[in-house]
């Protein structure tokens, strides 16, 4: 039998010989770069502009507009200040003078009859009965009360047909005051209330009025002067008025005015012009210390009327009582005379005669006064005090 062949020994899966790593070069040390400056980036921080930082820049840019003319301005003050310019007066007041010696303002015609209670002389307190006996049966009673101080004046009246006047005055400084007039009329009569406002300066002055003002549509009649002395005898203004009846109707004027006085005051000379073609020129002299003298002079001068009418008056003023009398282009011959019996009493009488109609006009009036004390006739009055009118 033969013998069995060798057999082979089984092949065992042997493991992958361990692969060893590959011997990497030695590092030759790398040359280092030469080290050089940070370069610090600037931080740019953007700030939002805030309200005030506007309107500083802003004023800062108007600056340099406005500083001329504010600089010019400041060298005219200084240049009028260096005039010593006087105050000549306001527009409402240019023609005082003149209106003391017309008679136009002291006529009335009947019987007139004053009454007058002197409650206090200094402040002013006193109540009035005014009675009238008109020519044409105008009989008409009047009650009036009065009050006022250096800064206040107040007035108030009341006649028979139920008419409510009233007047109150205030002195805010030494050259500024505020008046309002009011009048209160049944059905039928005019109602009417007016603001006013004067500003006085050292050599000019302004005055601001409204009539009838409504603040919910504007209406109404408003009224701005002003008058400024350019020589210390000669003075220049202007107003100007709108008026505004209706909110669909409404008109716009400038007028303008000038005033000269003399060197000594004896004489006031005064011009007006209105741009409807209305103008005015008066004259006013002062003869003697008794004595002064008035011309008036008024021109229409309008596309459908052309007018003018003159007046010349006259004033006697002796140590209790005044002589008044006016002669006017129209044929009227006026006069009224005032005299003072005594402290308390005195009787006025005027008289007008129209040659060019052939009428005339007559009136005579007393007036009574009484005082909280009794009025020592040989010592001088009391000085009342300066009232803001």
């Amino acid at each position: 039998m033969a013998a069995p062949a060798p057999t082979a020994p089984p092949l065992t899966a042997q493991p992958p010989p361990a692969t060893q790593p590959a011997t990497q070069p030695a590092m030759q040390p790398a040359m280092q770069p030469a080290t050089q400056p940070q370069v610090v980036q600037p931080v740019v921080v953007v700030e939002q502009p805030t309200l005030w930082s506007s309107l500083t820049s802003y004023f800062a840019r108007m600056d340099s507009i406005f500083r001329p003319v504010s600089d010019a301005v400041s060298e005219l003050q200084r240049i009028r200040k260096s005039l010593n310019l006087p105050n000549l007066g306001s527009v409402e007041r240019m023609q005082n003078e003149v209106k003391a010696v017309q008679t136009t303002n002291f006529m009335f015609e009947g019987a007139r009859a004053d009454l007058t209670k002197a409650l206090n002389l200094n402040p002013i307190f006193q109540v009035t009965h005014a009675f009238t006996l008109g020519a044409a049966g105008k009989n008409t009673y009047n009650f009036g009360a009065v009050y006022g101080d250096e800064n206040r004046f107040y007035q108030a009246g009341l006649d028979d047909a139920g008419n409510v006047t009233m007047r109150l005055n205030t002195r805010w400084t030494p050259g500024q005051i505020s008046k309002i007039q009011a009048q209160l009329a049944p059905a039928g009569g005019q109602t009417f209330v007016q603001l006013e406002h004067d500003l006085m300066g050292a050599d000019y002055s302004a005055n601001i009025k409204a009539l009838n003002p409504s603040p919910a549509n504007a209406t109404g009649i408003y009224v701005a002067n002003y008058l400024q002395t350019l020589t210390p005898t000669f003075a220049l203004g202007a107003e100007a008025v709108y008026q505004r009846p209706s909110p669909e109707i409404e008109e716009a004027s400038i007028g303008y005015m000038a005033k000269w006085i003399g060197k000594q005051n004896d004489w006031i000379a005064t011009a007006q012009w209105q741009p409807q073609g209305v103008g005015q020129l008066t004259y006013w002299q002062k003869l003697s210390e008794q004595v002064d003298v008035a011309g008036d002079l008024q021109m229409i001068m309008m596309q459908q009327r052309r007018d003018a009418q003159a007046s010349l008056a006259a004033r006697y003023s002796f140590r209790t009582a005044s002589l008044r009398a006016q002669l006017d282009s129209v044929g009227k011959l006026s006069s009224v005379y005032e005299a003072r019996i005594s402290p308390a009493f005195a009787f006025t009488f005027s008289g007008e005669i129209d040659h060019l109609q052939g009428d005339a006009k007559f009136g005579l009036g007393v007036s009574i006064e009484s005082g909280a004390e009794p009025i020592d006739p040989t010592q001088p009055p009391p000085i009342p005090p300066s009232v803001p009118m």
